[in-house]
């Protein structure tokens, strides 16, 4: 395979985006030439200093109502495809990832070029907008489908994407892989599962997407029928204030920890405090807090969604709930609970993550994309 040269274009990223960042770029490393990087925020500084790759900064500065916010968006967009203008001439392939599936000017300013563009969506924005019940859903669902329609491939973690994220007309281009691996030396069984406290927790970014508010709406039922359950709640978003007030107005902070966002670095630690993670999302891809809570020893419960059922089935390597009412995780909680073989679905979960998450599986797969 003749090694080329790749340029990466996201979005300015948050904490949350440096571990898939930091994993297609380790990926990509190995099979190119050359990697040129055009990202913002905790993505730019990650990668600052890292002389594998030639690394382009880019601010962003959020806007306080739809005037500025479009207007910024669009300032960081011309920024963006200057930046990508300037270097367009070293770059064999261009990959579009975090946040970049609604950057239509970049994609424009590239195939102007007559660049070649894969599109790499992390999840759906245009869903992720009407969840939060954002305003420009309809303008972001519009730049998504254009940039789908310019793009020359599209990567997608899972088939059931293709329904849920209405791609089906764009079935010709679109290729099933992910650039998801695990650092199993990190990520490991330190407390064995019968010896932890009972602890169920969420881990993740506090938005209407996640189903968070759903999960924590039913602790008070959950604690009806197992009082001897605390609860763990790890990460932060636009939903915090609403969480904290619930469980003011609940009686709650005795028994659910509000740890705010916690550094993957210190994961493993949080993972291995848990019986049980829920993950009760409206919409997802593939979620790295599920694949690393299984290769801790964690049981997951998850809506299936995105690329979920690909990896959880329900009894075997984790389980599954109906919806994310309330009502259903709590039954379901219970449910998982009283499972007489967790350590059988513990056994599974990780030997299937050793399996099929590994930087070596990865880099395989998007080596056949890319020849």
């Amino acid at each position: 395979m003749k090694k080329l040269n790749i340029g990466v274009v996201t979005f300015p990223t948050a904490e949350a985006g440096k571990s898939p960042l930091s994993n297609l770029v380790d990926i990509l490393y190995s099979l190119s030439n050359d990697v040129y990087l055009i990202t913002g925020h905790d993505g730019y500084t990650l990668f600052k200093n890292d002389k594998r790759i030639h690394t382009y900064g880019i601010r962003h500065e959020m806007g306080v109502n739809v005037f500025t916010r479009i207007f910024r968006y669009i300032y960081t967009q011309l920024r963006i495809s200057y930046k990508l203008a300037r270097i367009e001439k070293n770059i064999d392939i261009w990959i579009f990832f975090l946040g970049a599936e609604t950057l239509l000017l970049p994609m424009l300013t590239a195939k102007l070029l007559r660049g070649k563009v894969i599109l790499v969506p992390a999840g759906s924005a245009s869903q992720i907008f009407e969840y939060t019940n954002d305003n420009l859903s309809k303008q972001i669902k519009i730049l998504e489908q254009i940039n789908r329609t310019l793009a020359n491939r599209i990567i997608i973690y899972s088939p059931n994407l293709i329904k849920e994220w209405d791609l089906e007309k764009y079935r010709d281009k679109i290729c099933v892989t992910h650039e998801h691996f695990l650092d199993f030396n990190k990520f490991k069984i330190k407390n064995k599962f019968d010896e932890r406290k009972s602890v169920i927790g969420y881990i993740g970014r506090l938005s209407e997407e996640k189903g968070v508010l759903s999960f924590i709406k039913s602790i008070p039922e959950i604690s009806k029928e197992r009082d001897d359950l605390e609860f763990l709640i790890g990460g932060d978003g636009l939903l915090c204030d609403d969480i904290k007030r619930y469980l003011d107005e609940n009686d709650l902070n005795d028994r659910v920890k509000l740890t705010g966002w916690i550094p993957h670095d210190k994961l493993p630690d949080y993972l291995n405090e848990l019986q049980l993670l829920v993950l009760p999302s409206y919409t997802e891809g593939l979620p790295n807090i599920m694949l690393e809570a299984m290769a801790c020893g964690t049981p997951v419960l998850a809506t299936a969604v995105g690329a979920i059922p690909d990896v959880i089935k329900d009894n075997e390597t984790g389980f599954i709930m109906e919806n994310n009412t309330p009502e259903c995780i709590t039954r379901t909680v219970i449910r998982v609970l009283e499972y007489p073989h967790l350590g059988e679905i513990v056994k599974n979960a990780r030997e299937l993550v050793e399996k099929e998450f590994t930087y070596n599986a990865a880099l395989e797969k998007y080596r056949e994309i890319l020849e």
